[in-house]
């Protein structure tokens, strides 16, 4: 069963992830997105959710109430606004981030013997760069990074702090800085992460990855465990040699 909702009371993206993830914890969602734009839900559901369980799980600021489908299917506009897309074009700003970080990591370093400068290299653009799209919404993040990584439900702060914790590694791999401790860091919170991920996708919720913020929505998927696994084998050759 899939239903339209409107959502009254949401002003930024935080309150759009807070929303989202407590639509996304009741019992009987298969699946629930939220847009701030148009201030609607789409909830797909297993059995019929009453309107009163959905109001009752979200904050008293927000309000919900229905929209009729016939009026949604009908309106073409909307259906323009809503394209199905592909898990490739999805992730398409993923990919092509990654694609920039890997060529400035080959230009940075072509006419090196040693490649463990180039990994280091890779490894510091990456977490500047992924820090970056996370500090652009400070608010949104932490809701939706702690809808997947265990550490993040049991200490709110390491959430808000999480971005910064990438930027200062990524400084540390592109200066050569304490590289060994970075490097063990490293393993510790993406191997937490990629439980995190592993979990997701095992159970197969459809949530939002906050690999890149909030500012890019991105869908939880199997490239999401490859991203992390890729920085932990890195990380696991540059300690070992």
């Amino acid at each position: 069963m899939k239903h339209i909702y409107h959502i009254e009371g949401m002003t930024c993206n935080g309150c759009r992830a807070d929303v989202e993830n407590k639509l996304n914890n009741i019992d009987d969602v298969d699946h629930a997105t939220v847009t701030l734009e148009n201030e609607q839900a789409v909830i797909n559901m297993a059995s019929h959710i009453s309107l009163d369980t959905f109001q009752h799980a979200l904050s008293p600021k927000y309000h919900i109430s229905l929209i009729e489908e016939k009026n949604i299917f009908e309106n073409s506009a909307f259906a323009k606004a809503q394209p199905k897309q592909s898990k490739l074009q999805q992730l398409k700003p993923l990919f092509l981030i990654l694609g920039y970080i890997t060529i400035a990591t080959l230009l940075l370093n072509y006419s090196r013997e040693n490649w463990n400068e180039a990994m280091l290299d890779f490894m510091g653009l990456f977490f500047i760069v992924f820090s970056f799209f996370k500090i652009l919404d400070l608010k949104g993040f932490p809701v939706s990074f702690k809808m997947y990584d265990p550490l993040a439900k049991l200490i709110p702060g390491y959430a808000w702090a999480y971005p910064f914790i990438e930027t200062a590694l990524g400084l540390m791999f592109l200066i050569r800085f304490q590289v060994d401790l970075a490097l063990l860091i490293t393993l510790v919170v993406l191997s937490i992460t990629t439980g995190g991920v592993t979990k997701t996708l095992l159970d197969k919720k459809s949530i939002q990855c906050a690999c890149l913020g909030t500012a890019l929505k991105l869908p939880m998927t199997e490239a999401t465990f490859i991203e992390n696994a890729i920085m932990i084998i890195m990380a696991t050759i540059m300690l070992i040699s």
